[in-house]
């Protein structure tokens, strides 16, 4: 007996599943040399943005960030060498080596003078102020003349 798949049946729910974007995995969370890109949240207060890029068995000495015009790009470049001691063989070794860029277009309305950037328990956490003419201000009465 010879099983064909009719060309006419829709495509199963099964097929379907792991066809969507959930596993699309190819643009959005690796870079171009394949090693997984930190994952980011992005916050918007009345004050500020908050960029918080999860980045851990990283120093803050391991991260470049830079604003050229309203582009504000994060980067790191890790390379871990393991010490081998004096007449020690091994198998296998695997090596080590963490790099990622992230780029975020600021808007018009961020201050980019005033950015500030700090690294702790994992979380590289960059503050992007809003310009004083941005932030919402309060309801004021007019006086009718």
């Amino acid at each position: 007996m010879l099983l064909v798949r009719n060309s006419n049946q829709m495509p199963s729910l099964f097929d379907r599943f792991f066809d969507g974007e959930m596993f699309d995995w190819n643009n959005r969370n690796f870079s171009n040399t394949n090693t997984t890109l930190p994952s980011v949240n992005i916050k918007d207060n009345a004050d500020a943005f908050t960029v918080e890029v999860a980045a851990p068995g990283f120093e803050k000495g391991d991260f470049k960030i830079e604003l050229n015009r309203n582009l504000l790009t994060v980067s790191s470049e890790k390379q871990v060498e393991n010490e081998t001691k004096e007449n020690e063989v091994f198998t296998k070794r695997e090596f080590s080596y963490q790099s990622f860029t992230r780029s975020f277009t600021l808007p018009q309305i961020a201050d980019g003078d005033k950015i500030e950037a700090s690294y702790e328990s994992g979380i590289l956490v960059i503050s992007i102020p809003k310009r004083e003419e941005a932030k919402p201000k309060p309801a004021r009465t007019i006086e009718i003349n």
